[in-house]
């Protein structure tokens, strides 16, 4: 089966895309080709995509990688997903949320990119549930709305700068690649969307000490933006407003500052201080 034929099973079977699913499918040959690209993909690899939808970007994944693990949500879609795969001994679909998937088990705690088309609504859980468990995933190429590619590489002080670029900062190197034209998509959405490729490291770029306490401190700051880091950090973690204070001065942060100010080394001052002091 190929692209042409997955489109005329789809017109046959009169499948209509689910709105509360994110369901926008790609088909656009070019792209597929430069998102597998991207992914470096070749015979030796395991590869993690997330949902798969109608297979277009599956197939090609099916073709150059050693072994597919596709994870769909939409049952509608599994029998055609299986027959696209039939050809593939090395490439599998597995039903399943993947933000309820055990992720360890499913890849038998095997090493494995990632690619998948984000659906738009869940991109942020997905990303966080990623990086939870970034030990397994060194390299992923993803599809995403094009303001979220902004705030994924988004830079101190900009109105995308937020908790999402600090976490992904810290563990992985971001690249914004290209541009996906909203009209390549069926159904067309209403925003164009990007690519992007994580890199991810071996240990977090800065020593942060504590990494779930340095998580609280994040999101402390950007959790009120409005209110200077001093009195952020104290609300957010709980502390006296002059412990706040000598935290970000010994981590040489004006605490009259935003939060969203703060450079990725900043915050991972921050939390190793707070750490230390535990």
């Amino acid at each position: 089966m190929d692209s042409k034929e997955i489109k005329e099973r789809l017109r046959a079977e009169g499948f209509r895309p689910r709105k509360s699913l994110g369901q926008n499918f790609l088909s656009d040959p070019r792209t597929i080709e430069r998102i597998v690209q991207a992914a470096e993909i070749g015979p030796e690899d395991l590869v993690l995509e997330i949902g798969p939808g109608a297979g277009f970007l599956t197939l090609e994944l099916a073709r150059r990688a050693g072994e597919v693990i596709a994870v769909e949500v939409d049952r509608r879609l599994i029998p055609l997903l299986e027959e696209v795969l039939a050809p593939y001994p090395g490439a599998r679909v597995v039903a399943g949320d993947i933000l309820k998937v055990d992720l360890p088990a499913l890849l038998a705690n095997r090493s494995a990119k990632v690619v998948a088309n984000l659906p738009y609504y869940i991109t942020t859980p997905v990303l966080f549930r990623l990086l939870e468990h970034r030990r397994l995933f060194p390299l992923m190429v993803l599809m995403v709305q094009k303001e979220v590619a902004r705030r994924m590489t988004a830079s101190p002080g900009s109105k995308e700068y937020g908790a999402l670029t600090v976490n992904l900062a810290l563990y992985t190197k971001v690249e914004y690649l290209f541009t996906v034209p909203a009209g390549l998509f069926w159904p067309r959405p209403e925003v164009d969307s990007a690519v992007v490729r994580l890199r991810v490291f071996s240990k977090p770029f800065y020593p942060v000490g504590d990494e779930g306490l340095f998580a609280r401190v994040v999101q402390a700051l950007f959790g009120q933006r409005r209110k200077t880091a001093a009195n952020a950090l104290s609300h957010g973690l709980g502390i006296a407003r002059e412990e706040a204070e000598k935290v970000l001065l010994a981590a040489g942060v004006d605490p009259g500052r935003r939060g969203e100010t703060l450079s990725v080394e900043e915050f991972a001052r921050l939390g190793q201080i707070l750490a230390e002091r535990k």
